[in-house]
């Protein structure tokens, strides 16, 4: 291949920038197109007051293993925090039916066996509620992961078919499984939802510790990003919105055509769909069948500390996980608490007054000391569109990332990586999409 070989790709998420430095370690030219000011696709910060935010609150496990590449082709593996060892605090309000507080932490023995000792201990359930929940994951377990007609099934009917009775299915499994696909356990679709309990619960003993980043997502994603891809020898270009793309391939970018040798397009499935020619994807009007699911992030800044915990997870509560951004977000003193909810439809459209108001109470409840501080600062984030909708029959909609004209492939979460809609898959599909290109390329150099 020349060394004037030049790649375009289209979007500056993490699928964007993993393609981009790839094949610039590759030995390639590439430019990133990002028609918003920053890189960094849906992971991203602002600032509020004295306060630097991340849009939502973004975590990855040890099992996320392109994710952990990137962030060393970063220079920021030392910029995030890895539990040594899975261990999660699940909190639930002692009125209202709750069942008080709750620990899941990993045993020091070989995967699957890790879990068992927190699944008996786990205050949330009855014994005879583990013991069944032991069974089904053992059902869970025993699924071929290639089987297609996982995909048409509800997580929830599947587990009420083992065993798992409404309250078991919310205290344990929808704590995973939302969070993780955003989408209630049950309307998940089983084929996902089995490939995160078989991967990060059921697998490898370390695959569930949880990581966070220990700085703001922006300049993670952003400007670390932005800088090691220029560094790398390629070009970035912001408020660069690009129009259409054309065989050849070409880009029609801010009104000017542009020839590349290749085009990734790693952008969401709704601009994807506007942006590729028909020629590449016949089918592309299906991916509209893939929908959205909305995240909702609360944030309340409190004047005193009312937790010592880094982070928990609630049932019986709106709240599902929170944070302490105190750190995080450069607040000096006082706390910062980060409420994440996903598969947030209740919750997307309702004013910021009514939301303040159902969930410093419900945090009340999880914390009692909540209740004597004063809050100095409210407000909450919405990410209309933050994943597609992974429901039954959502796998048979996700594309590979090959299309039918040459040169041109497509990368994004919501593409067929094997993975739920996650940075992890962000990364993969962005992967996937550079080592496309490159044997593409090295093809047409041998014509």
């Amino acid at each position: 291949m020349s060394p004037d070989t030049h790649v375009a790709i289209i979007g500056g998420g993490l699928a964007g920038i993993s393609a981009a430095l790839a094949l610039q370690e590759a030995g390639l030219r590439t430019t990133v197109y990002e028609a918003r000011p920053r890189l960094g696709g849906a992971t991203c910060s602002f600032r509020r007051g004295d306060l630097t935010v991340d849009n939502g609150q973004h975590v990855f496990l040890r099992c996320c293993s392109a994710y952990q590449g990137l962030l060393r082709r970063l220079g920021a593996a030392d910029r995030v925090a890895i539990q040594p060892r899975f261990d999660v605090t699940v909190l639930s309000p002692k009125s209202g039916g709750g069942r008080g507080t709750g620990r899941l932490r990993r045993a020091r023995l070989p995967g699957p066996f890790h879990l068992l000792p927190a699944l008996a201990g786990y205050a949330l359930l009855s014994p005879m509620e583990r013991m069944r929940a032991v069974r089904a994951s053992r059902a869970l377990d025993r699924l071929d992961l290639d089987d297609p007609a996982l995909d048409g099934v509800a997580m929830g009917r599947w587990l009420a078919a083992h065993g798992q009775r409404r309250w078991p299915r919310q205290a344990l499994w929808d704590l995973f499984i939302t969070s993780a696909l955003n989408i209630g356990v049950e309307e998940a679709a089983l084929g996902s939802a089995a490939m995160v309990c078989r991967t990060a619960l059921l697998g490898r003993a370390d695959a569930a510790d949880i990581g966070i980043a220990s700085v703001p997502l922006g300049e993670l994603h952003g400007t670390l990003a932005a800088d090691r891809v220029r560094r790398s020898g390629g070009e970035v270009r912001l408020r660069a919105k690009v129009e259409a793309i054309e065989p050849g391939p070409k880009i029609v970018v801010d009104g000017e055509r542009a020839a590349a040798d290749a085009v990734v397009v790693a952008v969401p499935h709704r601009a994807a769909a506007a942006l590729v020619p028909a020629e590449a994807c016949p089918d592309r009007a299906h991916w509209a069948g893939l929908g959205s699911s909305p995240i909702v992030n609360v944030h309340v800044v409190y004047d005193r500390p009312v937790t010592r915990l880094p982070f928990a997870a609630a049932v019986g509560s709106p709240v599902q996980w929170v944070f302490d951004r105190t750190a995080v977000s450069g607040l000096e003193s006082g706390q910062h608490l980060a409420v994440s909810v996903s598969a947030a439809d209740r919750w997307i459209g309702m004013p910021t007054a009514r939301i303040r108001d159902v969930f410093t109470g419900a945090l009340e409840r999880l914390f009692p000391a909540a209740g004597q501080a004063g809050i100095t600062d409210f407000f909450v984030t919405r990410e209309r569109h933050a994943t597609f909708r992974q429901s039954p029959g959502s796998g048979a909609l996700r594309p590979a990332a090959t299309t039918r004209l040459p040169g041109i492939f497509l990368a994004g979460a919501w593409t067929d990586t094997g993975w739920p809609d996650t940075m992890e898959g962000a990364v993969r599909s962005g992967l996937t999409a550079a080592r496309l290109v490159r044997r593409h390329l090295e093809g047409v150099s041998r014509r």
